[in-house]
């Protein structure tokens, strides 16, 4: 049934290109919808007609990481679910774990509208949302009563409202609200929509962050930080260290850009882009995203886990973050602009490069360019 629709997505995301918060929110709610209903003959069929037309399992692509069964490596960044209210149907989109977020303690609106632009010509978007979501205490009351057959994380962020010199108290506040609702946290300090918020990547304010967590913590969640990929290489040699120091799962990279150099788009919303506010995800993203995972890579020999995130629209895309050091991968643009039967032929294609490179399982190809030291 679903299948029918795939040749006229390309109708569908142009027609709702000029409001892509409404089109998002609009999918939400169906989701939720559709959940709420689940139980029901009709919500059964069309989640049935989800798995078959999206899911894709082979026993090459599963892992166990910190604990955890991820059923394939291609998850769904943040961005997406804020609230969590769709927690328990990326599922059925052929996910093998979701992040949801950011949050943050206190519930915040975000940035004046309009917030979120797509730029066609280079496979990216702008954002500029600002962390708008519920807060950790409303999201945390719902995700309690969710149970996923996936993983699911949560991207903590600092309150727009919090001093940046109270920032360590915020986030141990939120992790204090969320830690029996998730499967991983990671530790957001890089969006650029917050303001100040990279400012916390700077290894002091960072390292402060992190002992509060991980004293709070004492080893039962998997925490990871966030990274920019605006970050120079010494920058991010800093983080791998308090990353290791303070035994951290692992490291997501990356955040969006704030580079707006060499977009084929010019203007949005009426004005030069290079003097729009907001962070770029999707294609111009792939070469740097990829280029800091393989650092990572080099710099620990594998010894610290990576979620690879930045312009995957291809298997290939895929496979290359893969092959650079990434143990787990996320998309967000990339599933808007392809659609949701992406997923599925991410999968097929890693199955595809397993194969071609003479593997067993998709964790001999982690790393695999880098040479051993």
């Amino acid at each position: 049934m679903l299948d029918i629709t795939k040749p006229i997505y390309p109708l569908f995301f142009s027609l709702l290109k000029h409001n892509p918060e409404a089109a998002h929110q609009r999918l939400l709610e169906l989701l939720v919808k559709v959940d709420n209903n689940r139980d029901r003959p009709w919500g059964k069929w069309l989640e049935t007609q989800l798995q078959e037309s999206f899911c894709y399992q082979d026993r090459r692509l599963e892992q166990q990481l910190w604990g955890l069964k991820f059923p394939n490596p291609f998850g769904l960044a943040p961005g997406f679910d804020k609230d969590g209210v769709a927690a328990r149907m990326w599922a059925n989109f052929g996910f093998g774990f979701a992040e949801l977020g950011a949050v943050t303690l206190h519930p915040q609106p975000g940035n004046p509208p309009p917030r979120m632009f797509r730029l066609p010509l280079d496979q990216a978007a702008l954002n500029r949302m600002g962390a708008n979501n519920q807060g950790a205490q409303v999201i945390a009351a719902r995700l309690a009563q969710v149970s996923s057959s996936i993983p699911i994380g949560i991207n903590l962020c600092k309150s727009k409202i919090t001093p940046l010199e109270e920032a360590a108290q915020d986030y141990l506040e939120s992790f204090r609200y969320l830690r029996d609702c998730a499967d991983y946290f990671v530790v957001n300090v890089s969006s650029p929509n917050t303001p100040g918020l990279r400012s916390l990547q700077a290894t002091a304010q960072l390292e402060e962050i992190i002992a509060t967590l991980q004293e709070e913590n004492q080893g039962k969640h998997p925490i990871l930080v966030k990274i920019s990929p605006d970050l120079d290489l010494e920058e991010i040699s800093a983080i791998i260290n308090l990353a290791q120091q303070y035994q951290l799962a692992g490291l997501v990279a990356t955040n969006t850009t704030i580079n707006k150099t060499g977009l084929k788009t010019q203007t949005i919303n009426g004005n030069p882009i290079a003097t729009e506010a907001g962070g770029i995800s999707g294609l111009p993203l792939k070469e740097r995203s990829t280029e800091i995972i393989r650092f990572i890579w080099q710099q620990t020999q594998g010894t610290l886990p990576i979620i690879g995130v930045g312009g995957i629209f291809t298997p290939g895309d895929a496979w290359a973050k893969i092959s650079a050091g990434a143990s787990l991968l996320q998309v967000y643009t990339g599933w808007i602009y392809q659609g949701p039967w992406m997923v599925k032929e991410i999968l097929k294609g890693l199955v595809e490069q397993i194969e071609a490179n003479g593997f067993s399982h998709l964790t001999e190809g982690i790393g695999q360019e880098n040479p051993s030291i």
